[in-house]
């Protein structure tokens, strides 16, 4: 398809084009494969899965989980080809049903933008503090008041970068695509080699382990239908974030089928990759004694299974995959805030949907990053003898459920729809009905479980409650949800009509 055929297709869609389209279908594949990142979820993650359930929750939930993502993210990608547009899956849902439920859409999904933009550079500037901190020999000390800074200088730069040039960020799309594939082949390449010995193929695939505190040990009916699917956080949220193939479908040539196709390539090799990956960390963790104590932290594995340089190297180039990410992630945020706000839906609209001369949403990009620095002030704070604090986590759930919430509506819609649906050029076909019923059940499933306590003492009225163990997932997005509800029922019913054409005619070939 030529860049004329796409303006015209997005000219059918209500819009002129407005942003520069100079992306391949390449690049598209690249953010989200960036995104979802092996190189930062399978790291910061890992002690989620680590202490909810242990290595069966890695070696078999990985997989598991992985599956039902596939699923979600094909339904998503025949969505995606018959409307590819900035909006994405607001649009979709906008589209499919009514206003309201493009207004709820895409509000979730600005959230979990929002949100994995935060928790992603937190878990960059965690992995930056460390590295500093072995490079300096201590002379770093890498506390937690010195990761939130590293924090607001990664965002920082996120922002210069994606401000300054789009095709920059289409390069840097590119090479981290590669940095991810050879970083991560590198890193299993160490674990394999330098470790003097390995765990054995009982531990990684029948091994379970409990430090949530919940339940009582590693069995019964409390560990496997509470402890073990909070462990599956890890997948959940690693493999997330591949809305941005729609998201910058308008800058995609030929996007109705490389969009499509990128969306869920991006999630099938990395389940792959990551899987491999994950392997890699288990068989090398020998000292289980040493990961306990430090709270499931995946360093603890590089500390004791390697040389102090090695370990400092697979820091090192996770971290540096972590800031792909990163950037990926302002992108793609910044790309659905322009496109709401477009549609003026985001209070300030006329300010967040402006574009400067190179053709950039500027302050969409400043905004976005704004509030991703306020929401994770609370990690500031953690618990006594924690590594992680909590805050992180409550992050990392606010990104899960506010993305699974919005992909499941537009998937649900398209469900309801039935054959009165006009696909476009990549579609389901007659598996549509079975798939979108198992994605839509998948993602109502997840959510639960996300907002639960992730330890005792963040449960209120438990003797060793402390507000520092609180999931605050629900509390944020609960608020948020009830706000945005009373806005739409006192006000925005009356003038939100969905997405607003920027055009009048579709031009003529």
């Amino acid at each position: 398809m030529t860049t004329e055929e796409d303006s015209r297709r997005l000219a059918e869609l209500g819009y002129k084009q407005e942003l520069a389209r100079t992306w391949s279908g390449f690049s598209n594949f690249a953010i989200s494969f960036s995104i979802i990142s092996i190189l930062a979820g399978c790291f910061t993650t890992f002690g989620q899965a680590w202490n909810n359930g242990g290595p069966i929750a890695i070696s078999w939930g990985w997989p598991l989980i992985s599956a039902f993502i596939l699923i979600i993210g094909f339904c998503m990608s025949e969505l995606v080809s018959a409307y590819p547009t900035a909006g994405g899956i607001y649009w979709w849902a906008a589209k499919l049903g009514k206003p309201i439920h493009g207004w709820f859409t895409g509000w979730l999904n600005l959230i979990g933008l929002i949100a994995v933009t935060a928790s992603v550079d937190y878990g960059c500037a965690t992995f930056l503090n460390i590295t500093l901190s072995r490079l300096t020999g201590g002379g770093w000390e890498g506390t937690l008041s010195q990761a939130f800074l590293l924090f607001v200088i990664v965002l920082g730069l996120h922002a210069l970068i994606n401000i300054f040039s789009h095709r920059l960020i289409s390069l840097l799309q590119n090479i981290s695509v590669w940095w991810h594939v050879a970083g991560a082949a590198v890193i299993v390449g160490i674990l394999i080699f330098a470790p003097s010995d390995h765990q054995t193929l009982g531990f990684v695939f029948t091994e379970t382990i409990n430090n949530s505190g919940f339940g009582d040990g590693d069995g019964g009916l409390p560990f496997w239908l509470y402890v073990l699917p909070l462990g599956f956080l890890l997948t959940q949220y690693t493999i997330t974030g591949f809305d941005a193939c729609a998201h910058v479908s308008e800058e995609t040539q030929g996007a109705a089928t490389s969009a499509a196709r990128g969306l869920w390539q991006s999630i099938f090799y990395s389940a792959i990759g990551g899987w491999i990956l994950l392997l890699a960390f288990l068989f090398a963790a020998t000292n289980v004694d040493a990961i306990n104590e430090q709270g499931g932290f995946v360093g603890a594995i590089f500390e004791t299974a390697l040389s102090s340089p090695l370990a400092t190297a697979v820091f090192a180039i996770s971290t540096i995959g972590q800031f792909f990410c990163g950037m990926s992630c302002v992108t793609s945020m910044s790309r659905m805030t322009y496109a709401f706000s477009r549609d003026g839906a985001v209070p300030g609209w006329r300010i967040w949907s402006k574009i400067d001369r190179n053709r950039t949403p500027v302050n969409a990009i400043l905004a976005g990053c704004a509030v991703a620095a306020l929401i994770t002030l609370p990690a500031l704070y953690a618990p006594a003898g924690t590594t992680t604090p909590v805050a992180f986590y409550a992050v990392v759930s606010m990104a899960v459920i506010g993305l699974y919430l919005a992909f499941l509506i537009p998937i649900w819609l398209r469900l309801k729809m039935g054959d009165d649906f006009v696909p476009g050029p990549w579609t389901l076909g007659r598996k549509y009905r079975v798939l979108c019923w198992i994605a839509c059940v998948e993602i109502v499933i997840v959510s639960v479980y996300f907002v639960m306590p992730f330890s005792p003492a963040g449960v209120p009225g438990n003797e060793d409650f402390t507000w520092t163990s609180v999931n605050y997932a629900p509390i944020a997005v609960g608020v948020v949800l009830i706000g945005i509800a009373l806005w739409w029922a006192l006000s925005a019913r009356h003038w939100f009509t969905g997405p607003r054409r920027t055009i009048d005619d579709v031009p003529v070939p």
